[in-house]
């Protein structure tokens, strides 16, 4: 069923259905016991499973692999002024006190990371030990979104991060919480005119947010993004196979016949659908791998 909301911009053709969502994201990294370290320790996920070379990681207390960890030797870092495709991906947890819980964790670890306020949610920033991006955010209630006209009201403030903590109640970490997914990823691009043909036009995202400096915001069924792009590592290169970088990330959709309908409707845009099974496979401008995959 299809949800009204009073923002947003939407597509002039096709529109991704409502429940669509992120799934899993594959990432290239250059060691998997360094990189197994850092996202079980640090992070707090748990290993679903391992094969030689890739690991699979989810929630504790929920089997379902939201980050996958493809190791390929002598990968580059990612240089500090950033390569186009990865900016970060975003660790949605399910309440405001696992945040607090997260933070006060992160103290005793003694691991750095950023942090603000974007008034949609509260978000904590990291880099992984390849230098990929990494956000672990909680949301606020939609009843607490805020608008200026069609366009949904973010912005980045400090974030208070002892109210943070007081949220926790005392109670300890003890890793990523059941409930745990994949909130949104955030893409460096070239041109946002061109992230706003691939991922509104063709492929049928909603913009949300579009007059934030340098980027462009676009999510399915009213959420405040499942994707973020922007253009502030400006005259970076791509992102090649010799890099740490994201391989691919996926948006789920309620059915098979949802992403033939969107691979369609991206293939008739000029963008090329690969079959791989029942899932598509479209590339954007900056050789990002999108995969749409029908929900299991």
């Amino acid at each position: 069923m299809n949800v009204t909301f009073d923002y947003g911009i939407r597509p002039v053709d096709y529109r991704l259905p409502d429940a669509t969502h992120v799934g899993v994201v594959r990432l290239q990294i250059a060691d998997l016991s360094r990189s197994l370290a850092y996202y079980t320790d640090v992070l707090g996920f748990r290993t679903v499973t391992q094969d030689p070379g890739i690991a699979r990681l989810s929630a504790h207390g929920d089997d379902a692999v939201i980050v996958e960890l493809h190791e390929r030797k002598g990968v580059r870092p990612v240089p500090r002024g950033g390569l186009l495709g990865l900016y970060h991906f975003a660790i949605l947890l399910p309440d405001r006190a696992a945040l607090g819980r997260f933070v006060s964790h992160l103290a005793e670890v003694g691991a750095y990371a950023g942090s603000a306020d974007h008034l949609v949610s509260e978000a904590i920033y990291l880099s992984d030990p390849d230098g990929l991006g990494v956000e672990v955010y909680a949301d606020r209630p939609r009843s607490e979104w805020r608008t200026h006209g069609r366009e949904l009201a973010m912005t980045t403030e400090p974030l208070d991060l002892r109210d943070l903590v007081r949220a926790a109640s005392g109670q300890p970490w003890t890793g990523m919480p059941a409930g745990t997914v994949i909130g949104h990823v955030h893409l460096y691009v070239g041109a946002l005119a061109q992230a706003e043909a691939f991922y509104h036009t063709a492929v049928g995202l909603d913009k949300t947010v579009w007059n934030y400096p340098g980027a462009l915001f676009l999510s399915a069924g009213g959420y405040h993004h499942h994707l973020g792009t922007n253009t502030w590592a400006a005259g970076a290169r791509r992102a090649t196979e010799q890099d740490a970088r994201l391989l691919e990330w996926e948006l789920v959709m309620p059915s098979p016949a949802d992403v033939e309908a969107a691979a369609r409707h991206a293939s008739a845009a000029g963008h090329a659908a690969t079959p791989d099974g029942a899932d598509r496979l479209l590339v954007d401008p900056w050789g990002t791998t999108l995969r749409l995959r029908p929900n299991p």
